[in-house]
This record gives C-alpha cells, sequence and structure tokens, in this order.
C-alpha cells in the first residue's frame, strides 16, 4: 500500500472534509441519543441554523482576544492533525516527522482549551479550563508511548512509513494496548464522553459554558472534527490505512474511520464521566505502566 503526496493547496479542500466529518460526527452523536425525538439525522442542521441566528453573548470584563482564540482553537488544531493523516492513499503533508507533528498539534490544545475557559471571565468556565489541565496531565504520557508504538515497529515518524508497514498484519492486532491507549486519549484531548469532565454538568457545561451563537458552533464543529480526525488517525496508524479487498482504498479509509467514530461518539452516553484526579492515578499507576511495557514487547520483536 503506497501513499502519495497531495499538492499544498489541498489544505483548502481538506478544510472542507473536516467539517463534513464534523457533520457525520454530529448525525452519528444524534442517531445515538436514546432521548425520544423526531428527525434526529437533521437535529445537526436544524442546531446549526439556530446558533446562526442566535446573538453572541458577552460577559462582563472578558478577555476577547484570548477568548476567541480559544474558540477557533480545537477545529485549527484538527486541520493542522489532518494535513499528516494518510487518507485513500493520499496525505497533504508528508513530512518525515508526522507522528511528532499530531502529538505536538495535540499538545497545543491544551492552551486552547484553557484559554476558552479563561476568556470570558466566568467561574464555570474557568473551572472547565483548569480542569482540561488536570485531565490531560493524566492521558499526555500514555498518548506519547501509544504513538511510540507503531513508529518503532515502522521505523519510522513518517505515517506514509507506517502506513505501509502494515502490509502483513494491522498494528492493531500487534500491539492492542497502544491502540486502546490511543482512542482513549482521541476522547479526552476532545473533551468527550467519559473524559468531559472539562464540559461537565455540574459546572454548568465547564469551556461550553459561555459561548453562545457563532462562537458556540465552532466550539461544537472543533470538538467533532477532533473526534473525526482521532478516528481517521487510528484507522491509519492501526487500521492499514486505506488498505483492504476488492474495494478501493478511499473505501476502506471512510468504512474504518466511520467505524472507530460511531465506537467513539456512541461511549458518551454508555460510560460515565471520570474526575480528572481519579483519571490521574488510573492513568499513572495502570495505563502508563502498560503502556510503556507495550512499547518495550514491540522494540525486542522489531530487534529479532
Amino acid at each position: 500500500m503506497t501513499v502519495t503526496t497531495l499538492p499544498v493547496w489541498s489544505v483548502v479542500p481538506l478544510a472542507a472534509v473536516v467539517v463534513c466529518w464534523a457533520y457525520a460526527a454530529a448525525t452519528v452523536d444524534a442517531a445515538l441519543d436514546p432521548a425520544p425525538g423526531r428527525a434526529r439525522l437533521a437535529r445537526p442542521l436544524v442546531e446549526t441554523s439556530r446558533l446562526l441566528r442566535q446573538p453572541r453573548r458577552v460577559t462582563p470584563a472578558p478577555d476577547l482576544l484570548l477568548w476567541r482564540i480559544g474558540i477557533a482553537g480545537p477545529f485549527v488544531a484538527a486541520l493542522l492533525m489532518a494535513i499528516v493523516v494518510p487518507f485513500g492513499g493520499h496525505v497533504v503533508s508528508g513530512m518525515a516527522v508526522g507522528i511528532v507533528w499530531f502529538n505536538a498539534m495535540d499538545v497545543v490544545l491544551w492552551a486552547f482549551w484553557w484559554l476558552a475557559g479563561w476568556g470570558p471571565n466566568s467561574v464555570y468556565a474557568l473551572v472547565g479550563g483548569y480542569r482540561f489541565l488536570a485531565q490531560a496531565l493524566a492521558y499526555e504520557l500514555p498518548l506519547m508511548f501509544a504513538l511510540t508504538a507503531p513508529a518503532v515497529a515502522a521505523s519510522s515518524l513518517d505515517m506514509r512509513d507506517v502506513v505501509m508497514a502494515q502490509g502483513e498484519l494491522w498494528f492493531a492486532v500487534e500491539m492492542p494496548v497502544a491502540f486502546v491507549v490511543f482512542l482513549i486519549s482521541v476522547v479526552g484531548f476532545s473533551s468527550w464522553g467519559p473524559l468531559g469532565h472539562p464540559a461537565g454538568v455540574d459546572v454548568a457545561d465547564g469551556v461550553l459554558a459561555e459561548p453562545s451563537g457563532l462562537d458556540r458552533l465552532l466550539l461544537l464543529v472543533g470538538r467533532y472534527a477532533l473526534l473525526a480526525v482521532g478516528s481517521a488517525m487510528a484507522a491509519a496508524l492501526f487500521l492499514g490505512g486505506a488498505a483492504g479487498p476488492w474495494l478501493p482504498g478511499w473505501v476502506w479509509s471512510i468504512v474504518k474511520t466511520l467505524a472507530v467514530l460511531v465506537m467513539l461518539v456512541g461511549v458518551r452516553r454508555r460510560v460515565p464521566i471520570v474526575r480528572a484526579d481519579r483519571l490521574m492515578a488510573l492513568a499513572w499507576v495502570v495505563v502508563l505502566p502498560l503502556t510503556l511495557l507495550q512499547v518495550l514487547v514491540v522494540a525486542v520483536v522489531e530487534l529479532r
């Protein structure tokens, strides 16, 4: 399975693709909602229309510049992540350190989510921002080592090499712990489901408490985009990317990404939210040692 690099201008249609995937994630979320209601599949469209017509609410003495940066940040980070993710046998940027770039954009999200909480000068939003920092301290190190495992197996940080290295066996089979840790981390940096503590209802939705109108729409699109791009990255890192029998590569990329996306979106209402302090204890005592052991096993196998 070869991966070809697209011209630089491809980042423009890529932004439209990321928005479409974010809409798909919102549609899946609406479809899986157990609450009664009609026309669930049209709910994202209705909500988008409502937020576009809703006036922006401004809190007393906000830091508007930092707030706007925090609101736009999750979508920008998702787009910057997407440029190194192979999809359908193509990738926008074939940089040699694609895995490091993806991880760096994840770290930038720390600042964006915190700014989204700091900017409005609101107690609940600020608590949500700090909750994200505490949560990120729990998942970030396991995520870094989960990303290291495929890189060690492929002997490269280039995502094209990682995809091509899975010609005989998917990395999800070779390194299941790294695969699971990566999926949990995607839920974490998207502030979603069981790791949605920064937007918890006990603090009036935290970082989502104050944005309204276009601001709230942009922040929600960014969160769904992070879930979608994380799902595409999981398909490329651990599920062989566009490789598969009979069907074209782009079909396999859509099928694998959609399967992961449905699973991630589906955990929202089926797994309770984990408090950041409890998550940190679990991550540092159990998950991190298991992930390190996974990297060690992969390294030993590659040395043989």
